[in-house]
């Protein structure tokens, strides 16, 4: 039996979810959190094989906070379902460590389809959404070249956005002043940014605060 944890902000969906598997002899909806400190309680105390996970969850801080979850809990599989868009988030979701991303606009039958895989350490994603990373593989557009950037490299571009000078970048990611600008400079690089306002002019359509 496959244990599942749902972390979700809206219980209406973990009613659903819970439904859906009632009678299932192959998924067990274990437990329910509508805040990020409960999905950590129910980590450090009980078992999950797959844990879904809305990325809009009250108190999960960024797409960057999976790569903690996912040192500290090795054996658990992070499913987000979500109700933001994939073809903005599901690229970082995956290099942070998730093994899939469903949109809840998609039917629950998928639901069970991606949580059975992700447990027997498959990755999932929709048709649709290969599709569209593919489409941006193709075409240099800064969405495509934002999926294309380290965890770091997106936190360091999340506070540059704010207007955070170098040294106050240095001093929450625990890295030189020396460091912050080769990131600085490897970002408008990468993104094709001949200066800050225009890195950020580049980005702004994205959530940063996300990531």
């Amino acid at each position: 039996m496959i244990r599942v944890f749902v972390a979700d902000s809206h219980p209406i969906i973990f009613k659903g979810i819970k439904a859906v598997f009632r009678d299932s002899t192959e998924i067990s909806i274990e437990g329910k959190g509508v805040h990020y400190t409960e999905l950590v309680h129910f980590l450090k105390t009980k078992k999950a094989d797959v844990v879904l996970l809305e990325l809009a969850l009250i108190g999960f801080e960024g797409i960057h906070i999976l790569e903690k979850l996912k040192e500290k809990y090795t054996k658990v599989k992070f499913l987000v379902f979500s109700s933001l868009q994939e073809e903005m988030y599901a690229v970082s979701a995956l290099k942070a460590g998730a093994s899939g991303y469903l949109s809840k606009t998609n039917s629950l039958s998928h639901l069970r389809e991606a949580i059975l895989k992700v447990s027997s350490g498959g990755v999932y994603i929709t048709n649709e959404l290969a599709t569209i990373i593919a489409f941006n593989e193709s075409n240099q557009n800064p969405r495509a070249v934002l999926d294309k950037l380290s965890a770091r490299e997106i936190q360091v571009l999340r506070l540059v956005a704010k207007g955070i000078r170098n040294k106050e970048i240095a001093a929450t990611l625990q890295i030189s002043d020396k460091t912050v600008s080769t990131y600085r400079a490897r970002l408008m690089k990468k993104i094709g940014a001949k200066n800050l306002v225009e890195l950020i002019e580049k980005t702004q359509h994205i959530d940063l605060d996300l990531y």
